[in-house]
């Protein structure tokens, strides 16, 4: 009887909540330090992420611990998650986040991308392939700000909207007439 018990006391144990408390990104896993039951802190926990997916979770996140043969020493972390940063979805979407509002929102209706930052999309020559080329395919495309910049080996320059005011190849005055959606 004794050996099941402590069987039944492994067996329970090796699967439960985890309480982010310092992230370790430094080496080939992430490393996770955690408090798990009533205050018991691991360390050095081996976070696994889903292949093309990483992201660096703050102290405060939770996820499940995986106590593998029982033994919390052989512990893996998984589903880490954070409910502060949480956005609400509708069935069948799917959204990357952060804690800084930065979104890209595949909903119903199309996909949205989202920073209170900045928003960067760049196809860099790497050496993959001898041409490096970005297509912007739709039938129509609508540009919603107040300056639009080009720029190049040249250097950046300005680009007139309808009714701007060019001299010289230069937009001097920009008009108030600019059509809006």
């Amino acid at each position: 009887m004794k050996g099941m018990a402590t069987l039944r006391a492994r067996f329970a144990r090796s699967v439960g909540r985890f309480l982010l408390t310092l992230v370790d990104d430094s080496g080939p896993v992430q490393r996770l330090q955690g408090e798990v039951l009533d205050g018991e802190v691991l360390d050095r926990v081996e976070r696994v992420q889903d292949y093309g997916l990483s992201s660096r979770p703050a102290p405060g996140a939770e996820g499940i611990l995986i106590a593998v043969a029982g033994s919390r020493g052989q512990g893996v972390v998984v589903g880490l998650g954070d409910r502060r940063v949480r956005i609400a979805l509708i069935e069948g979407e799917v959204a990357l986040h952060d804690d800084l509002g930065q979104v890209v929102h595949l909903t119903r209706d199309g996909i949205r991308v989202a920073s209170p930052i900045r928003v960067e999309i760049e196809a860099p020559e790497i050496g993959l392939s001898a041409t490096t080329e970005m297509t912007l395919a739709s039938p129509k495309i609508v540009l919603a700000a107040d300056e639009v910049l080009l720029g190049g080996e040249g250097g950046t320059k300005a680009i007139a909207r309808h009714d701007d005011a060019v001299v010289a190849g230069k937009v001097v005055a920009t008009s108030a007439k600019v059509k809006a959606q």
